[in-house]
């Protein structure tokens, strides 16, 4: 079994990189492969509503970036970690538009799979961006994994998350939960609403 981690940093050997680095290195002792794809630090659009990706469902019709790069992961993946700095209370907005627009478009590879999210920070702002972070899962049928605390890591200064003795505790308890989710589970994928067709209610009605 394989878990998909994205590192939503723009700095690929930050702080996030250490929390995610300790997530692999756990994994690892459990039996679990990982992949670390860091989503780089160039321009990624953010989505237009433009709904093309449901005349072909599978990729963002955009593709000038690295969304339909790792959405094309999804398939492959058993589960879904994702990290990310926080700024100004949020996750960084490069990230949040490759999981809107990854989901939107490619949604039926993703959906049903375990995911958690890392937030870290220097000092605030850490709880608002892990649950913005988790919402997304919510949405698609994903079972959000726990741990031992909020999946939070300290640190300013690159490398200083390392420091952090909890945060990276918190991590390892993270990959040893992931784990035994997927082993328990032989990575099948969870029902959800199964076959029973979605029912949306509008609040606002003609």
């Amino acid at each position: 079994m394989k878990v998909l981690i994205i590192n939503g940093s723009p700095r690929r050997n930050g702080n996030t990189s250490v929390a995610l680095a300790e997530i692999a290195k756990q994994l690892d002792k459990n039996g679990i492969d990982s992949e670390i794809v860091w989503i780089g630090n160039k321009p990624i659009r953010g989505c237009i509503a433009c709904d093309q990706c449901k005349a072909k469902p599978g990729a963002c019709v955009f593709n000038d970036d690295i969304c339909n790069e790792i959405s094309a992961k999804y398939a492959e993946a058993d589960a879904l970690i994702v990290g990310s700095p926080v700024y100004y209370g949020q996750p960084n907005g490069a990230l949040l538009s490759i999981i809107q627009r990854s989901f939107h478009s490619n949604g039926k590879n993703i959906s049903g799979k375990p995911a958690a999210a890392v937030a870290v920070c220097r000092r605030g702002g850490s709880t608002t961006a892990f649950q913005t972070l988790n919402m997304p899962f919510l949405m698609m049928d994903m079972p959000v994994v726990s741990s031992q605390y909020w999946n939070i890591v300290f640190g300013r200064e690159p490398g200083q998350a390392s420091l952090d003795a909890e945060g990276l505790q918190t991590m390892r308890a993270l990959a040893n939960n992931m784990a035994f989710y997927l082993k328990s589970t032989e990575g099948k994928k969870a029902p959800g609403r199964g076959d029973e067709p979605w029912e949306p209610t509008h609040f606002i009605r003609p």
